[in-house]
């Protein structure tokens, strides 16, 4: 986490405040101050030329009160209120800031909230994809749901189309459909399954899935429908 830095401006009407913060950022090995500013009118005007990761803001100031800024602001900073009133804790929450912090500000304390800030800065690392183990050829398959583009039954088994092969796999069509995200996946016929995100195009009789076209039950066209409109894939 040493490598993450972020730029930090700080909102006070009181100049001692400022400095006081400014000093605990400065100190900070992933903070970098970048400026101070006694009104909330003023910082506006100066954070739509800069790019700024965290606020430190007092909630009481004169012309424009710490939550009228936040409500105030377009691309949302993280922000750290600062307050010598516990009061408004619970109000402070309903937006959704870093944390609260409590004047005379600690050391201590003033890390802890640090550490909150990094840890929604730093981005998650890409998780893997899902997936599900099939039984093939007597061996367990790991398969990417993102790799399949549709099912089809034959009988007793059902084959699996992927860009790269075609997996045998005995199961039976409902069987398999109850292992797949309903949300990516949909039966459009009593012999096939498609992946959601792999639709081309589709009319009253037949959907296309990567080139390919695969019968389309009659009832099931308002269901198709209604599940790429709602689908969560990309």
């Amino acid at each position: 986490m040493n490598s993450v830095k972020l730029t930090c401006v700080v909102i006070d009407d009181s100049k001692t405040q400022r400095t006081a913060v400014a000093q605990l950022i400065k100190n900070h090995i992933n903070l970098r101050f970048l400026a101070d500013y006694k009104n909330a009118i003023e910082a506006q005007k100066h954070m739509e030329k800069n790019e700024v990761d965290l606020v430190f803001l007092d909630i009481e100031m004169p012309l424009v009160n710490g939550f009228q800024f936040i409500e105030s602001l377009e691309n949302r900073p993280q922000i750290i209120l600062i307050t010598g009133k516990a009061e408004y804790a619970m109000q402070a929450f309903d937006y959704d800031v870093t944390d609260y912090l409590l004047k005379p500000i600690s050391q201590g304390r003033f890390n802890i909230a640090i550490k909150k800030a990094i840890q929604n800065k730093v981005v998650p690392t890409e998780k893997e994809e899902d997936f599900i183990f099939v039984n093939s050829k007597l061996k367990k398959v790991k398969l990417l749901l993102s790799d399949i583009k549709w099912v089809e039954g034959l009988g007793d088994y059902i084959k699996v189309v992927t860009d790269d092969e075609n997996i045998l796999i005995l199961s039976t069509m409902k069987a398999f459909i109850d292992k797949l995200p309903e949300d990516q996946f949909l039966r459009v016929h009593k012999s096939y399954i498609i992946n959601l995100n792999k639709v081309e195009k589709f009319n009253g009789s037949q959907v296309e899935v990567c080139g390919h076209s695969i019968p389309l039950s009659r009832h099931k066209k308002l269901a198709l429908e209604e599940a790429l409109m709602n689908s969560t894939v990309q």
